[in-house]
C-alpha cells in the first residue's frame, strides 16, 4: 500500500465510539499525570524544578505509551508500522506553512492570552493542590544556572521537539479522524478531551479547549498534521525561549 492509499484509508476508518475516543484520550494524560506527580518531590529533592518531573514523564510514559499504542493500532490494521493508520498526512508546500503556521500561532497565543483572567480564576478552585505539587518552571530565582541550563536543555528536547510530535501523531493522526461525528461537534469534543488530557494542569482546561481550535480546524480541513506538529513545536518552545532568557539574565 502507498503512503497516499494508506492515509487515504486512515481517514475513512471505523469511528470510535464516545467511550472508546474518552478512553483513548484521557487515558495517557491519567498515567502521565500519575507519574508527574509521583515524581515532583524526589525530583524536587535533587534541587530541580517540577517542570523536570513533567519531563521525565514525558519521556517515560507519554512517548513509549502514545508510540506504543499507535505501533499496536497499526499492526492490527495488518501494517509494519503506524502508516497504515495515520490520516491527515497530505503534503502541503512550503507557502502553506508560512500562511498557516503563524495564524495557528498567532490565533492561538491571542485566545490563551485573552483567557488568563479566567484561566486564574480556575486555578483558585485548586488551592487544595499543595504548592509543591504545582508546576514550577523554576523562574523564580530559587535555583542555580547549572539546574536551570541542564532543565530547560532537556525541556527543549523532549517537551518542545519530540513530545508534540508523538502527541500530533496521535491525538491528530490517528484519534481525530476516528472521532463519533457529532453533528459537527467532534473537533471540539476533541480539544476538550485534549485539554482534559494535561491532568498536571487542569485549571487550563478552558483555554487549552479553544487555543487547541485553531490547530483542529487547520488540520482537519488541509488534511495535514504536518502543520500540526510544526505549530504544536512552535507554541510548546514559548517556555523554552521565556527560561533561556532568564537563563541569559543570571549573572
Amino acid at each position: 500500500m502507498t503512503p497516499s492509499s494508506a492515509a487515504k484509508s486512515a481517514e475513512v476508518a471505523q469511528e470510535h465510539t464516545i467511550a472508546q475516543s474518552i478512553a483513548l484520550h484521557l487515558l495517557p494524560g491519567i498515567l502521565v499525570g500519575a507519574f508527574y506527580f509521583a515524581s515532583v518531590r524526589p525530583v524536587r529533592n535533587l534541587g530541580f524544578p517540577s517542570v523536570a518531573a513533567l519531563i521525565l514523564a514525558a519521556l517515560v510514559v507519554l512517548v513509549p505509551l502514545e508510540l506504543g499504542l499507535l505501533i499496536h493500532e497499526g499492526r492490527r490494521a495488518g501494517g509494519q508500522g503506524i502508516e497504515e493508520i495515520i490520516a491527515y498526512r497530505q503534503r502541503i508546500p512550503w507557502t502553506g506553512y508560512l500562511i498557516w503556521v503563524p495564524i495557528i500561532f498567532v490565533a492561538s497565543g491571542l485566545i490563551t492570552t485573552l483567557l488568563t483572567p479566567v484561566t486564574d480564576s480556575l486555578e483558585t478552585l485548586f488551592t487544595w493542590l499543595p504548592e509543591a505539587y504545582r508546576l514550577d518552571m523554576g523562574l523564580s530565582g530559587a535555583y542555580s544556572k547549572p539546574i536551570l541550563v541542564v532543565t530547560y536543555l532537556l525541556f527543549f528536547l523532549t517537551v518542545s521537539l519530540v513530545a508534540p510530535v508523538v502527541e500530533e501523531l496521535y491525538f491528530r493522526g490517528y484519534l481525530l479522524p476516528r472521532m463519533p461525528s457529532l453533528r459537527g461537534w467532534a473537533p471540539v469534543l476533541h480539544s476538550a478531551l485534549f485539554a482534559l488530557y494535561h491532568t498536571w494542569t487542569p485549571w487550563m482546561a478552558l483555554s487549552r479547549t479553544l487555543a487547541l481550535l485553531p490547530l483542529i480546524y487547520v488540520v482537519r480541513w488541509k488534511k495535514s498534521i504536518y502543520l500540526g506538529i510544526v505549530a504544536h513545536c512552535l507554541l510548546n518552545t514559548i517556555d523554552a525561549v521565556v527560561g533561556l532568557a532568564f537563563i541569559l539574565g543570571l549573572s
